[in-house]
């Protein structure tokens, strides 16, 4: 059994840490660091995991899952540099950062694996995208498979797709709670009280997806089913295409992709 850090117990990181243990992994296999020692002590009292500072997580565990910002990479990869070793192997949920640039900043052979989780890991239904750096192979790939499994679903894909996973997938939630409240705003508008609104929409919108999974019919399949000849959903389409919310969707989603693009190329010097 393999000894665990996450290095950043945010809600990512706290999430995976509580999936682990619901997975049946010991708390004593498990670790974490976090720099605000309230925060810490809070998390030590409700997982029963043991805290710790970088260096000593580093020294202690077998898989380091970086899971800070962006922003917050370079003193965690400085505190990382002199004790990780070949051995070690380092999985980055930070989004934008390619696997180059840990390696570089690390010792050379250290595998690192790069990850683009979703905030559904909070309830056990993240979808995680793993791509292997020059020093990962299959059996570290394997290993990280099995970790994010304790809280939704994986795939691999090449390091060359992941700007484009972290813009569906990565910041995919967030679209659709903002068509959630849209619709709620819309029940709201046409009459509805907002407690009576948001139990509809929220239901639909569990009851779609569940849908999507289970029936493995393709999205227009199944908006056909909905959309009968001169009925309302073929009026609210129409609209939705006058408005041109394809194309607004399109847009946001090469935008986001662009970003994550940018925030990789903020560290090209480093």
């Amino acid at each position: 059994m393999t000894t665990v850090a996450v290095l950043g117990a945010g809600k990512i990181g706290e999430a995976l840490l509580s999936g682990l243990l619901h997975a049946g992994r010991s708390a004593g296999d498990l670790l974490f660091t976090e720099r605000h020692p309230e925060r810490a002590a809070e998390l030590s009292e409700r997982y029963g995991i043991r805290a710790a500072d970088v260096p000593t997580a580093a020294k202690t565990a077998d898989v380091l899952v970086v899971a800070v910002k962006p922003q917050d990479i370079d003193p965690v990869l400085d505190d990382l540099a002199g004790v990780v070793t070949a051995e070690t192997l380092v999985v980055s949920l930070c989004a934008g950062l390619p696997t180059a640039l840990f390696e570089r900043r690390l010792p050379d052979g250290v595998p690192v694996v790069r990850v683009m989780p979703n905030t559904p890991m909070l309830v056990g239904e993240a979808m995680s995208a793993i791509s292997p750096g020059r020093h990962a192979g299959p059996e570290h790939l394997a290993v990280v498979e099995e970790l994010l499994s304790a809280v939704g679903k994986v795939v691999r894909v090449p390091e060359s797709q992941q700007d484009a996973v972290t813009a569906l997938s990565g910041s995919g939630p967030a679209y659709f709670f903002y068509l959630v409240e849209a619709m709620i705003d819309a029940g709201i508008l046409l009459g509805l009280p907002r407690a009576v609104a948001e139990k509809l929409i929220v239901q639909s919108a569990v009851g779609a997806a569940a849908m999507l999974a289970e029936t493995g019919e393709h999205p227009v399949t199944l908006r056909e089913a909905v959309t009968s000849p001169a009925g309302t959903t073929i009026m609210a389409i129409r609209e939705l295409e006058k408005h041109g919310v394809r194309a607004a969707l399109l847009a946001a989603i090469e935008a986001a992709r662009d970003r994550s693009r940018d925030l990789g190329r903020a560290h090209e010097d480093d």
